[in-house]
């Protein structure tokens, strides 16, 4: 009996070494061939027919040389070969696969998906081609394209299905959906790129710590990738935990696998850094962002709005508006809400201010405010109250008035309204707190005062200033 058994041990034994050894000859048979291929000989045709003569039964190595050719960018050649190994083997899953990938070159994506759905009939078990027919339908139809991996589940499902499917909705910016689906997979079952994808979703979608979770988790496995350290950053930087996302940017500029770093990195950087009242190190960051190299000049406009924020958000102004000038001419298309901010920066600024210096700023800001009016129709509400606020800063104690035509000019943009929301309300009662005051005190006028009085009532029923003029007799 245990004759016998050792003999059926030997015996399979036997067989995998011939398989195994079959296998080991053709995977050198085709790298020497590729090498021929890559390295174009006189007699490279010769070379090839010579192989494929010792072969011409062998679809791997007929393949083999098909894929030779394909990635020299030799499709006809490549053609020629996938379909002689076909005539080796009708059933033989890689050919077909690969007169998909070359018809997917000649943008023949309709032809391209039937040979790919061939190689699935022939070889269910396979994921490459089921990869392939979905990544052609993801942009027609992410539904049918996830419903194809969704097949390869019955057949291989020790692979991670969901996370190739997430993979098809990342990739078409659907990233709801792609959150769903990795969230499905067993995450030691995912590639790193599913990984990344994955945390990328939950970091476009906000959420931060889930995403953070993610990019810790895969630096576990990776701790010197560029990737995560650099999702890690970011994410703990916009949960406000700046010093863990400094101890990321470190780790991303000094402790990472080599990777390019770009200008969105340092942006990132300067803002921890700024969180972390690091101010002076912030604004170098910053700069070196702009240094860097940046696809288009809206993201540079963008770079140089962060830096002007961040000397507003300590105060400089002068350096705030000198950078926000900047801006608008850099950018492409400013809108009337940045337009309005630097009109906000010469208020702010007065603000530090006296004297002249704190009148000529005010000016400023004012001029801004009527050529924001003029230009955009639906800033001039807005642009009428500022400058409303910024000629009253101008006027010791109301004394001049100055406030006062602008102020009437906002009323009489609201009295068209049928229905004012909350922030209308809270400017004319601004506005009517401001005429009151005006013609009670300054113009010695209490009728006007009391007619301010009546229509402030009407939108604040409980205003106690209202309330205390319309009781004077």
């Amino acid at each position: 009996m245990k004759a016998i058994k050792y003999l059926m041990i030997g015996a399979l034994m036997t067989g995998f070494s011939a398989t195994a050894m079959a296998q080991s000859d053709n995977s050198a048979i085709i790298n020497n061939i590729t090498s021929v291929i890559k390295s174009k000989p006189a007699d490279l045709k010769d070379q090839v027919k010579q192989v494929f003569k010792k072969n011409k039964k062998n679809p791997e190595v007929i393949v083999g040389i098909a894929r030779a050719f394909y990635e020299v960018k030799d499709t006809a050649s490549a053609r020629e070969y996938a379909e002689l190994a076909l005539k080796a083997d009708k059933k033989y899953g890689p050919a077909y696969v690969l007169l998909g990938d070359i018809m997917v070159l000649g943008d023949e994506g309709g032809k391209a998906a039937e040979q790919y759905q061939q190689a699935i009939y022939f070889a269910p078990s396979e994921p490459e081609a089921y990869k392939k027919y979905a990544n052609i339908y993801r942009k027609i139809s992410p539904t049918e394209a996830v419903s194809k991996l969704e097949e390869l589940r019955q057949y291989r499902p020790d692979l991670a299905i969901d996370a190739m499917k997430g993979r098809i909705y990342y990739s078409e910016n659907l990233f709801d959906k792609a959150i769903e689906e990795y969230a499905k997979a067993d995450r030691e079952k995912m590639e790193n790129d599913d990984l990344r994808d994955y945390a990328m979703a939950l970091f476009f979608k906000q959420k931060n710590k889930e995403s953070l979770e993610i990019a810790k988790y895969a630096l576990t496995k990776d701790p010197r990738s560029a990737a995560f350290n650099r999702l890690a950053m970011f994410n703990s930087t916009d949960l406000k935990d700046y010093e863990t996302a400094l101890a990321y940017a470190d780790a991303l500029l000094n402790k990472s696998d080599s990777e390019k770093l770009s200008y969105f990195d340092y942006t990132y950087y300067g803002n921890a850094l700024m969180g972390a009242k690091q101010h002076d190190k912030a604004l170098e960051m910053y700069q070196k962002a702009l240094t860097m190299d940046i696809e288009n000049k809206d993201k540079r406009a963008g770079v140089i709005k962060t830096i002007s924020d961040a000397y507003s958000s300590l105060e400089n102004y002068p350096e705030a508006i000198k950078y926000y000038e900047q801006y608008l001419q850099e950018y492409s298309t400013p809108t009337a809400t940045d337009y309005a901010g630097l009109a906000q920066l010469y208020y702010f600024q007065a603000s530090k201010m006296t004297g002249d210096e704190m009148i000529a700023s005010l000016k400023k800001s004012d001029e801004l405010y009527g050529q924001l009016a003029e230009k955009y129709a639906d800033a001039i509400e807005f642009a009428t109250f500022w400058r409303a606020r910024v000629n009253n800063a101008m006027d010791n104690d109301q004394q001049n008035g100055y406030a006062k035509p602008f102020y009437e000019k906002l009323i009489e943009l609201y009295s068209v309204r049928t229905q004012l929301t909350n922030s209308d309300k809270s400017r004319l009662k601004e506005s009517y707190l401001y005429l009151i005051s005006y013609e009670a005190r300054i113009a010695n006028n209490m009728e006007a005062a009391k007619a301010n009085a009546e229509k402030l009532i009407v939108i604040d029923p409980e205003n106690a200033v209202a309330k205390q003029v319309l009781e004077l007799k």
